[in-house]
């Protein structure tokens, strides 16, 4: 059942790239969409036969493949890797339905996108530390060629940039897992195998931080995230979607998964230094925000400041955090998901994104009034206004790691604040004000133009007001997750220290 949602894209692209050239001009699309809406009522029916007391893996698959390298086709899905799995469905078909009909090299582009989808897919339901792995670099590919062919005008440099940061992560986190395997003395990448290991200290503070710097490439962590508003900037609105979205999921996803899953004992020892450096990251990518002039990266840094309150979540690690940062994942991926959107509809219709040279575009009879709505929609949902789903992601993070980190939560409820003012100041600038005439003649909107946007913000007001919809797909495996913990630390640490390592209300 989960195979499908990884291969059908895949044959989605085969089929594409063996149109003839004339065929595909118009036929590509179609299929590409056609593909993503299979994939978005499958992944929406899982979820129906989803066992919300269940907190293990579901839908399990299990292959044997090379044996001798401890490599099988294993896949399964829990409370973790549902609600990003369901996220990446829908935003592939909004990243297909809004791209520009007219692209250049449809066969070529449509396909990369379907095979990207299928690559983060098939990372959130792997259950063998390789294949996950194998589709964590496999969705390098893809990303690095829309950016380069289809991007802006500094495309080569900010692919390459994407490309070279990308591959050091994969290569500390295959050495990670290798290192794993090695010093736990089995032949196995099975994720279920390796959690039951036991490995001392020193091993695990190690082989963690590979994973850290790994993955923290990937969220990414100041002063890790250099590589983000220049992809961004450069990419197409669609990529632009996909890699806020979902592709910078896949590093926190890592992190909950890999690290605090398999290193217990180490998460632990360096917890206090993660809930500082997503300090780090939301109050460096908020004033970063405030600094910019160019829409996208407004958007993109502050990418940088929201994947922080994740990892404050992550280091708190208690039921209610784990719940939070799950819940911040699937929130920020919409909202940036919407954010992107509306930018590129007026960068498409005015030809810049630059706050200074923009203004009144809120206007009624000649501006972009919808998409300045939608704006202000995603810039309320960002900021944590009430009634949306960003407030009460943030809000659960907030409420459960204080309990923890009472210092680093209020320094990093700064960042809120600070969100509401450079959204506020992009918004005065381009929205407000009277029209001037070089902008007096816009490009009307189609209705494709407008639908995208209109879906994203109607299911970010809806996961707000209720919220249950989604944490009840979660509940069971956050705190079968924190439980699993407690028990390993349990097995491996004297009674009398698990009140200080532990500190849970």
């Amino acid at each position: 059942m989960l195979s499908v949602l990884i291969w059908a894209p895949v044959l989605g692209a085969l089929l594409i790239s063996s149109l003839p050239q004339a065929v595909a001009v118009a036929r590509a699309r179609q299929i590409a969409l056609g593909t993503a809406s299979l994939v978005l009522v499958w992944s929406l029916y899982l979820a129906s036969q989803f066992d919300l007391s269940n907190p293990g893996m579901q839908f399990a698959e299990a292959l044997p493949w090379i044996e001798s390298l401890g490599l099988s086709y294993r896949l399964g899905m829990d409370g973790l890797s549902l609600p990003l799995v369901l996220v990446n469905s829908l935003l592939v078909w909004i990243a297909l339905f809004s791209s520009d009909p007219q692209i250049s090299r449809p066969k070529l582009y449509y396909a990369l996108m379907l095979i990207l989808g299928s690559a983060v897919a098939a990372a959130f339901l792997a259950q063998n530390l390789l294949l996950f792995f194998l589709f964590y670099e496999l969705e390098l590919l893809p990303l690095y060629l829309i950016i380069a062919i289809w991007g802006g005008a500094r495309r080569g440099y900010a692919a390459t940039k994407f490309l070279i940061y990308t591959a050091f992560s994969g290569v500390l986190i295959l050495a990670a897992f290798f290192g794993l395997s090695v010093l736990s003395g089995t032949a196995s990448f099975d994720y279920d195998l390796l959690q039951q290991q036991t490995l001392p200290l020193t091993a695990q503070l190690v082989l963690l931080t590979a994973l850290l710097i790994g993955f923290g490439i990937k969220i990414p962590i100041v002063p890790l995230h250099t590589w983000l508003p220049d992809a961004h900037v450069e990419a197409p609105t669609p990529a632009s979607v996909l890699l806020a979205g979902v592709l910078l999921k896949l590093g926190t996803y890592g992190l909950l998964r890999f690290g605090l899953g398999l290193f217990p004992e180490a998460w632990t020892v360096i917890a206090p230094g993660l809930a500082l450096l997503a300090v780090i990251s939301v109050l460096y990518g908020s004033f970063a925000a405030i600094a910019q002039t160019d829409m996208k990266k407004i958007v993109a840094y502050s990418s940088v400041g929201h994947m922080g309150y994740i990892l404050l979540a992550a280091a708190a690690a208690t039921p209610l955090s784990l719940l939070g940062a799950i819940m911040q994942m699937v929130s920020h991926g919409l909202i940036s998901a919407l954010l992107f959107l509306a930018v590129g509809v007026v960068y498409a219709k005015t030809g810049t994104r630059d706050i200074n040279q923009l203004r009144g575009l809120l206007n009624p009879e000649r501006g972009l009034p919808v998409i300045g709505g939608l704006m202000i929609a995603g810039a309320m949902a960002s900021a944590g206004i009430p009634g949306m789903m960003g407030f009460i992601a943030e809000f659960v993070v907030y409420r459960s790691s204080f309990e923890v980190f009472p210092v680093q939560t209020l320094l990093s409820m700064i960042g809120t604040g600070l969100t509401a003012v450079y959204f506020l100041i992009m918004i005065n600038k381009v929205f407000f004000g009277r029209l001037p005439e070089t902008l007096a003649n816009l490009p009307r909107l189609r209705w494709q133009d407008r639908l995208p946007g209109v879906i994203v913000t109607l299911l970010i007001i809806w996961l707000g007001i209720q919220p249950s919809w989604m944490t009840r797909w979660s509940e069971a495996t956050a705190t079968a997750m924190v439980h699993d913990r407690i028990e390993r630390l349990a097995a491996q640490l004297p009674p009398e220290s698990l009140p200080e390592l532990l500190p849970l209300p």
